[in-house]
């Protein structure tokens, strides 16, 4: 049985920026532990070789992968958050859609009085709801 599950965002050289922005726009969140590529080692020296942090209380771990792959992020997979109120949602919204894309605007859609889905900046998906 597995001891922990955790979800894992592997980015090409903006893990930090990432990490940082997440943990800037939710309540009971902070970067836990950052860990370096240092000279010699593969990937760029000072990238994110593994880093842990939470975000919404949620425990998350990325990284800057050194390997270039040919592909990305989907939104098949994304971080959902129900807010607090919605002060928290409409800036959470309006921060994540900025340099993203928006698949589903603020609304109600029958299951939520208000609902999003968003991929922000890094493209990374995020479904936001007034709970």
């Amino acid at each position: 049985m597995a001891h922990t599950v955790t979800p894992f965002l592997m980015f090409e050289g903006v893990a930090e920026e990432a990490m940082k922005f997440y943990v800037s726009l939710f309540k009971n969140s902070d970067i836990n532990h950052v860990e370096r590529y240092r000279a010699n080692e593969p990937g760029p020296e000072g990238s994110i070789k593994r880093a842990d942090f939470t975000v919404g209380g949620q425990r998350l771990i990325c990284s800057d992968s050194y390997v270039k792959h040919d592909f990305s992020f989907t939104p098949s997979i994304s971080i959902f958050v129900d807010c607090e109120n919605e002060a928290e949602m409409d800036h959470a919204f309006a921060e994540l859609s900025a340099g993203g894309q928006v698949f589903m605007p603020p609304d109600n859609y029958g299951f939520s009085t208000k609902f999003c889905w968003v991929s922000d900046r890094f493209g990374v998906s995020w479904q936001l709801n007034l709970a």
